[in-house]
């Protein structure tokens, strides 16, 4: 019988409803839905400052669920304590690439001397700030965040190209608190 015991951090409130976890803290509030017919046999409760998800099957992949949501309550409570921020890079050789944020997309003019614009979709409560030659993705949500700087990296990507000669693009330079 598997069993994860997490520690909740202090400035952190974590409650479960059911199969919903929902977490706050000072950065804001994040919920998760484990909802799921086949997990019926995990169970998860909060008890003395601990976060405890248990199983009583012997199924294997159920047992391995224990591990995932336990994850995802220690990335919860990071998250709403302390942030998630990614820092993206900005480079070209010979066309200036021309970035701006509008609602929820990032525009991505002027690649390799390009007329079309490319987009990436900016995911959940993700905060995006552009410099000249950075992109700072910020938010509590790793999944949100994590997905937002992938998007803008993808947007980005080179097809049919030698990429030792076209180094332009928009790269993950940093994942930082």
């Amino acid at each position: 019988m598997p069993e994860k015991k997490i520690s909740i951090v202090d400035k952190a409130d974590v409650k479960v409803d059911g199969r919903k976890l929902i977490v706050k803290g000072p950065l804001g509030e994040l919920r998760k839905n484990f909802d799921d017919p086949r997990f019926l046999d995990v169970k998860m409760d909060v008890d003395n400052n601990q976060f405890i998800v248990s199983c009583g099957n012997k199924n294997r992949k159920i047992n391995a669920m224990v591990g995932t949501i336990a994850a995802h309550a220690r990335n919860m409570m990071k998250g709403v304590t302390e942030g998630y921020a990614y820092e993206l890079r900005i480079i070209f050789k010979h066309f200036p690439i021309n970035i701006s944020a509008k609602d929820n997309e990032i525009q991505i003019k002027n690649f390799l001397g390009e007329k079309s614009v490319r987009t990436a979709q900016i995911l959940g409560k993700t905060d995006v700030k552009i410099d000249k030659e950075s992109v700072i993705v910020k938010g509590i949500n790793k999944e949100d965040v994590g997905q937002t700087a992938a998007n803008i990296e993808l947007a980005c990507k080179l097809r049919n190209r030698d990429r030792r000669i076209f180094q332009d693009g928009i790269f993950i330079f940093n994942k930082a608190k």
